[in-house]
């Protein structure tokens, strides 16, 4: 079986387990109220820049039995739709089972998905989640799936193929979209675009983001499996949206002059 070993960590997030709780613990609250959802937009910066805003998601979550996580190709390896099938990730915290039989019916039920490993082996945005979910130290499996395509039927024939699977499955679920927003504009801008997006995934209009994205050019690295997620969530039956925390990068490092954005929303 195909084990994927950690590209980040040590960069991204602490390599040793000890540090790595202790970083985490920093960045959730276990005392929050916790509420099923369907999905989640969550960042994958670096967890100084971004582990705010993706422990203040995660303490909001109910924790299910299986969590989808989408993400972009920031790599260029690997097919245009790739999702890994089967296999186990390794972080610093121990092993994550891929959720196989789920992932070949979603990979049947899709025209466009590629059983594919190399979309995934240096891809970080996937590995981030992975810490913050383990950390609640609940069972859970995983379906990675890496995408770099904006063609609008592709996105709703992997939407439909995802709720199609969840349905079957008869477990609960969280798709999460990893994604950070705006990429290096000074924090006022980044803010007004980032604003611009994250109120079209509150509207659960994956056409709306799509269209703002591309008449603003807004660097929002993830917008393809935010759309997937907006669409497989729907779907499934969600109806509005909550808007979590949002922060930039600017707010750890003081430097306004060039930021990455950060939203964490929910959709239920």
């Amino acid at each position: 079986m195909l084990i994927r070993r950690p590209a980040v960590a040590g960069t991204f997030y602490e390599n040793n387990p000890s540090a790595l709780k202790e970083q985490i613990a920093e960045y959730v609250n276990l005392k929050t109220e916790t509420v099923e959802v369907k999905g989640a937009l969550i960042p994958h910066a670096g967890y100084i820049y971004s582990g705010k805003v993706a422990g203040a998601v995660y303490s909001k979550i109910k924790f299910p039995e299986l969590f989808i996580i989408l993400c972009p190709n920031h790599t260029g390896l690997g097919e245009k739709c790739s999702i890994m099938a089967e296999g186990i990730w390794q972080t610093p915290f121990g092993e994550v089972h891929i959720a196989q039989s789920i992932a070949n019916e979603i990979l049947n039920e899709s025209a466009y998905l590629s059983d594919n490993v190399q979309a995934h082996l240096h891809e970080h945005a996937i590995e981030v989640q992975l810490p913050f979910i383990q950390y609640f130290k609940k069972p859970f499996n995983i379906i990675p799936i890496c995408l770099a395509i904006d063609d609008i039927k592709a996105l709703s024939d992997i939407g439909q193929a995802i709720a199609t699977a969840v349905k079957h499955s008869n477990k609960k679920t969280v798709i999460i979209s990893s994604s950070d927003m705006t990429h290096y504009e000074p924090q006022e801008i980044a803010k007004e675009k980032d604003k611009t997006a994250i109120d079209a995934i509150l509207a659960l209009d994956e056409k709306l983001l799509l269209a703002k994205i591309d008449e603003l050019k807004i660097s929002m690295c993830g917008y393809i499996p935010t759309a997937v997620m907006i669409i497989a969530c729907k779907l499934l039956g969600a109806t509005s949206a909550e808007l979590v925390k949002y922060a930039t990068s600017g707010d750890i490092s003081s430097d306004y002059g060039s930021v990455v954005g950060y939203a964490g929303i929910t959709i239920n």
